[in-house]
């Protein structure tokens, strides 16, 4: 059943963004909600710096109405080389976008299921 959702609305990217943060994940990452050329002026996008990899990051759904979210890393130009410890703060950092990309997919599956609940009452 695919409905309408306010999945790719900046307002409530950032207000999911802002929710996430407050269930106490590290913040090694740099989690920011950009706009996204749509023409409703209101599409968001999550981006996400990482600490130790220059490789452009973001977090949307799978497809357009769907409650299902991906992670995309942007191909890159060069190789990346990394020291230990800069590998574990990157694994530190993917493991925080992983709960945060897992999060948005709970919280679009709970709109659905609330729509469609809503629609079999009417």
């Amino acid at each position: 059943m695919e409905v309408d959702v306010p999945f790719r609305s900046k307002t409530t990217l950032e207000a999911w963004v802002e929710e996430f943060a407050l269930l106490g994940y590290p913040q090694a990452s740099q989690v920011r909600v950009i706009v996204q050329d749509a023409g409703d002026g209101d599409t968001g996008l999550v981006a996400v710096t990482l600490t130790d990899a220059t490789t452009v990051t973001y977090i949307q759904p799978i497809v357009v109405g769907s409650p299902r979210w991906v992670v995309t890393f942007e191909a890159r130009e060069e190789q990346l080389e990394l020291a230990a410890a800069d590998v574990a703060r990157l694994s530190a950092d993917l493991a925080v976008v992983s709960a945060l990309c897992a999060f948005f997919q709970a919280k679009s599956a709970s709109f659905v299921a609330t729509q469609a609940a809503t629609a079999g009452d009417s």
